[in-house]
């Protein structure tokens, strides 16, 4: 029984047996679709009934059948008519996964994924492009990637958002900002102190001036009046939007400057030494270290000062503020802690063999870095050593406690003359990574969020990632010395000498204020 026989042009409504059809079983003689050619009714119609009664007795096939058939059939084709049937077939082929998925579970794949497999993903549909629109995928993003904590009030869209803040990122990691190089007549002149905000950027110098530029690098005036080199500076913003810059330097002057006008508001007179450090803890108060062993607590708001603080026996090197405390480290190898409010001193941290250079504080843990290479964690409640942690072999100069981003715990960044980055996890004290940054000394370190910035005497300054403490690469051009280095989420100042001429001994002061926000 042959199924094109012309014998039977109308086949049976159901397919014979196994027991009758034993030519046709799969594994033995196969049946023959090409050696007795059908008999096509010639009208159009009869064509049609033929073609319908041919669908009827394949859809009653079993799979095997249909696919013998299937087989047969193709190779009856020639290339042509294979190629129409490929547009037919390929498209029934492709199954959007998730189109067929609640929009919910849809929206959780996605949020998965790496930003530029989503880009790539925005291109395969119309309704993959549509669920990239749902601002529900770019939140978990946002989440993911910790840029939730930066999101603008005026901004509605977590999707712009994220991709604003993805490619800044990318301009960080791949070099792709734009670097101005700022006006200065500064010369070989030492760089003491630097400052920027997103309307100002200040620079302080040992020769009695105040550089003073704004946020796009244009210069916009010299301050003068100090009547020697100014080493500490800080302003900060008013609740009317003016500025307010406090210096200080080795006239023993605190000066409070007006930064739009560029005038003086008042001259704060009382230390008998260079004034080494100061910290601004509002529009009110301020507190300065001198190297007359004294720290001062001055209403800066009316140009009065506060409190004197004694107890120190030696140059008080460095300060810092939180809430309504101060710590100091001096150089007689001791830190304090200090009630603002009332210049009374709440504890005297004894410990280290040797001066101390720098201090962290954040309300809770106090933080000192020494000549004797160790950095030793106090208790601010108690005044007790919690710890001391080892590592660096020389004066630990720089140290940064970082803010905790969700369940992430404690950390404190240390940069020492070893040239030695270091970061410390907090509740383990343990030390997470020691990177061998700078051939010398580290001269000045920031970190921020992912990144470290840190810039040494070899005249290097390199950017790094802190979770893994490898280089992400070196920052700018090297140099001969980097004096001074902040930046923000969008951009970047670096101060550093370079030769004016190639084969000249001649050193110029380079100001590079290094922009990642292009848009």
């Amino acid at each position: 029984m042959d199924l094109c026989s012309p014998d039977d042009l109308s086949p049976p409504a159901t397919p014979p047996n196994t027991s009758t059809m034993s030519l046709c079983r799969l594994g033995r003689t196969r049946p023959s679709f090409s050696h007795q050619p059908c008999a096509i009714p010639p009208t159009h119609r009869s064509k049609m009934d033929y073609i319908s009664k041919a669908k009827s007795i394949f859809q009653l096939f079993d799979g095997q059948y249909k696919q013998l058939l299937m087989t047969e059939l193709l190779n009856c084709c020639d290339n042509q008519l294979l190629s129409q049937l490929h547009t037919i077939i390929a498209p029934r082929l492709k199954v959007d996964m998730l189109r067929r998925l609640p929009k919910e579970l849809s929206l959780q794949i996605l949020s998965l994924l790496d930003p530029l497999t989503l880009a790539q993903c925005a291109s395969v549909s119309s309704y993959w492009h549509s669920l990239l629109q749902d601002d529900t995928t770019w939140k978990s993003l946002c989440l993911k990637y910790h840029y939730c904590h930066r999101f603008p009030v005026q901004q509605r869209s977590f999707r712009h958002h994220f991709i604003h803040r993805y490619k800044i990122e990318h301009a960080w990691t791949q070099n792709t900002g734009q670097i101005t190089h700022c006006e200065n007549d500064i010369g070989s002149g030492l760089v003491t102190s630097l400052q920027m905000d997103d309307q100002y950027m200040v620079v302080g110098c040992d020769n009695k001036r105040i550089e003073v530029y704004d946020s796009k690098g244009k210069f916009i005036r010299t301050l003068r009046g100090h009547e020697g080199g100014v080493w500490a500076l800080q302003f900060l913003r008013l609740d009317n939007g003016q500025h307010r810059l406090i210096s200080g330097g080795c006239d023993r002057q605190v000066r409070v400057w007006d930064l739009l006008k560029g005038r003086p508001v008042h001259v704060l007179r009382g230390h008998t030494s260079t004034i080494r450090c100061l910290k601004v803890r509002d529009s009110k108060i301020a507190v300065t270290g001198s190297r007359d062993t004294t720290l001062r607590i001055w209403d800066i708001e009316h140009g009065t000062l506060k409190h004197v603080c004694t107890g120190h026996q030696a140059s008080v090197r460095c300060l810092e503020i939180h809430g309504n405390r101060v710590v100091s480290g001096s150089y007689d190898s001791t830190a304090r802690l200090w009630d603002i409010d009332t210049g009374e001193c709440l504890h005297t941290f004894v410990g280290h063999h040797s001066q101390i250079y720098a201090i962290a504080f954040d309300g809770t843990r106090v933080v000192t870095g020494s000549l004797d290479s160790n950095i030793r964690v106090w208790s601010a409640h108690s005044g007790r050593c919690l710890v001391v942690l080892q590592g660096h072999t020389s004066l630990v100069g720089h140290l940064q406690l970082l803010k905790p981003l969700d369940m992430e715990p404690p950390m404190l960044v240390s940069g020492a003359s070893d040239g030695c980055l270091r970061v410390w996890d907090l509740n383990d004290y343990e030390c997470k990574h020691r990177i061998s940054a700078h051939d010398n000394s580290i001269t000045c370190l920031q970190v921020e969020g992912k990144r470290i910035l840190s810039g040494g005497s070899d005249g290097q300054v390199k950017l790094w990632d802190i979770d893994t403490g490898h280089l992400l690469r070196p920052f700018t051009l090297p140099g001969k010395n980097v004096w001074r280095l902040q930046f923000n989420d969008t951009k970047a100042v670096v101060i550093l000498q370079r030769l004016s001429q190639p084969e000249s001994d001649v050193l110029q002061t380079d100001i590079e204020l290094h922009d990642f926000d292009l848009e």
